[in-house]
């Protein structure tokens, strides 16, 4: 595996700086590619499979934190209050309170369930300078966050077509896990001191469910007695850093306790209230996390759809830098990221050697010019004869989708990915 700390760098994929701080790194345009890229990706499985995006504030009130149970079981790993006026905001280290905000702001009934939310949004932890590497740990991510707020008998379905578009990311990403884990609590569940919310009946019960969606799934994995959230049990993903290190990319976690806390309720077929439970689930994790992986995994030879160049245009001399243009506005328009190589910046060869890490270099010369074709040369050496312009453009924009959104009509819904279709 490549250093993603290293590699990034090199590449011009992000960076940082004393003066804005450590564990705060900052995105150069080719990783700022990358991560919109990836970020556009997740937006449109979400939106397939039946999630509403949301946008939150980074910001609420301690009392927030009090409610949630984050303030008493993880104020260590928070910012400290800032104090406005009469009132002490926070930095949120999490997502979910204000999530169930949002949900108990409306009235629901059983027919709206499940809920999904979805948001792309910032969180924050006070990590300690020694603890901080790289991509991997940082003080301010952007995290790919959900909660889907549905009834106790769709908790399992859910948490099943949530762990599918993980498992389906993971395949478009070319990225695979280590290993899968089942974060339980430990021994002090029932004591006065414990570190866990709730009764130990709603976490067996969400323990049990867990269980099933990782049998059902084919899923080998490891229980981790003590790794359970302090609001309920969870399915962690784990990937491998190059340097041997694990640490954690994906989660399922499945919540009776805030749900609770907030009074959320839903209107029952039977027309009373009832209390829903929140699935939490995160399909790539923080993307500081993702790209790391990504770089270490890939070493810069990114998959097609995720690279910050998709297409090197080669002009062999400075007659083909017209046509050169045209290319490049052609394959703009079909949504591709694409670059000149200009003929003043080197030989033929010293170019293609700078520009290895995109998938597709199209060589233009004087033939290709005349006749309005192109000759495509792959990251892998192989190389296609010379095609029409506007059809080697369409094939490149078809290869530069992922899977997952190549299959539009099996992705449509959360009963299609349950499926395994």
């Amino acid at each position: 595996m490549y250093d993603h700390r290293k590699i990034g760098r090199e590449l011009g994929l992000f960076d940082s700086d004393p003066l804005i701080g450590a564990g705060l790194p900052y995105w150069l345009p080719a990783g700022a590619a990358v991560r919109r890229a990836l970020e556009s990706y997740i937006s449109e499985v979400e939106r397939r499979a039946g999630y509403q995006q949301v946008y939150s504030p980074v910001l609420g009130k301690r009392e927030l934190y009090e409610i949630s149970g984050h303030w008493a079981k993880y104020h260590d790993d928070m910012y400290p209050p800032m104090d406005i006026g009469e009132e002490q905001l926070v930095l949120r280290p999490s997502i979910c309170p204000h999530h169930a905000l949002m949900f108990r702001s409306r009235s629901h009934s059983y027919r709206e369930l499940p809920l999904r939310f979805s948001e792309l949004g910032g969180q924050y932890r006070a990590e300690l300078s020694g603890a901080i590497a790289g991509l991997t740990r940082v003080r301010a991510m952007q995290l790919n966050d959900a909660h889907i707020f549905c009834r106790l008998d769709q908790v399992a379905g859910e948490a099943e077509s949530a762990l599918a578009l993980i498992n389906q990311a993971y395949a478009d990403l070319q990225i695979s896990p280590s290993r899968y884990v089942l974060a339980l609590p430990d021994e002090s569940l029932n004591s006065p001191q414990s570190n866990y919310v709730g009764d130990a009946e709603s976490w067996a019960h969400a323990v049990e469910i867990l269980r099933e969606v990782l049998k059902n799934a084919g899923i080998d994995y490891e229980d981790a007695p003590g790794d359970a959230a302090f609001y309920g049990p969870k399915i962690d993903i784990q990937m491998m850093d190059s340097a041997g290190r694990e640490f954690s990319l994906s989660t399922v976690q499945i919540d009776f306790h805030q749900p609770e806390r907030f009074g959320l309720e839903y209107i029952g077929a039977d027309g009373n209230k009832h209390r829903p439970v929140m699935v939490h689930r995160a399909i790539v994790g923080s993307i500081e996390r993702a790209v790391a992986q990504l770089i270490e995994v890939h070493g810069g030879a990114f998959p097609a759809w995720l690279a910050p160049v998709q297409l090197v245009v080669l002009p062999i001399s400075d007659d083909e830098e017209k046509v050169a243009a045209e290319v490049s506005r052609r394959a703009l328009d079909r949504g591709l990221r694409v670059e000149i190589a200009h003929a003043d910046e080197g030989s033929l060869g010293a170019r293609i050697r700078e520009n290895r890490w995109a998938p597709y270099q199209a060589v233009i010369g004087a033939r290709e010019a005349a006749a309005g074709e192109l000759a495509i040369r792959e990251r892998d050496g192989n190389r296609h004869d010379p095609a029409p312009i506007g059809a080697v453009l369409d094939e490149i924009a078809e290869r530069c989708v992922p899977g997952a959104l190549r299959r539009r009509s099996e992705l449509s819904s959360p009963a299609a990915v349950r499926s395994g279709a």
